[in-house]
Formats: C-alpha cells, structure tokens, sequence
C-alpha cells in the first residue's frame, strides 16, 4: 500500500525558510518520479517541482531560485527547502510519486502559511 507522509509546514514570516519531507512507503522509491504539488485557498492544484528517477530537477517558474527539491533513495524520503517564503506561497503542499510527468499517488498534505 503506497503511503506518502508529509511533514515540515508551518507558519512563517515573509523571507523565512521551511523544509517540507515526504516519507513514502510501500512502493520502491527509487523508481518513481517524485513531485511536490501545491493548493492555495481557493485555487486550483499547481506543480511545485519533480525530481525525476534520472536526476535532473525542474521547478515551476513561481518558485525557480527559491525551493530546492532533493531525494534520499536510501532514506526513501522527498524534501523541498523553501527560502525567501512569500504570501503567496500559502497553500497546502503535496508529496506525490508517478512517472514522466503524470502522478499515481499522493500524500495528505502540509499547509505552509506565510504571513507576517
């Protein structure tokens, strides 16, 4: 049973820093494209980052330069450091797996509030 758990949200000053995890299981991690997603209040979902199973990472233009996505296949674990956090980085943030740019499963979510 494939199970994503995030962790790491929280509330933030405008410019501060989080580090979101994923702890997945149930599947092997290493062969899986590995996604962060996000959803603001009343909006729809938007791609945060992936970091696919042969390197290489790409972000979403809203967030290049300030989040860095990493993965620890040993570890089974997706991360997201966010840096230079901004209001409209609110929302509640998603780990998910797949593959060449489509998603199979996801997590429950972390919310990430940015607010002074």
């Amino acid at each position: 049973q494939v199970q994503l758990v995030e962790s790491g949200g929280g509330l933030v000053q405008p410019g501060g820093s989080l580090r979101l995890s994923c702890a997945a299981s149930g599947f092997t991690f290493s062969s899986y494209w590995m996604y962060w997603v996000r959803q603001a209040p009343g909006k729809g979902l938007e791609w945060v980052s992936v970091f696919p199973t042969g390197g290489g990472t790409f972000y979403a233009k809203s967030v290049k330069g300030r989040v860095t996505i990493s993965r620890d296949n040993a570890k089974n674990t997706l991360y997201l450091q966010m840096n230079d956090l901004k209001p409209e980085d609110t929302a509640q943030y998603y780990c998910a797996s797949g593959g060449n740019w489509y998603l199979t499963s996801w997590g429950q979510g972390t919310q990430v509030t940015v607010s002074s």
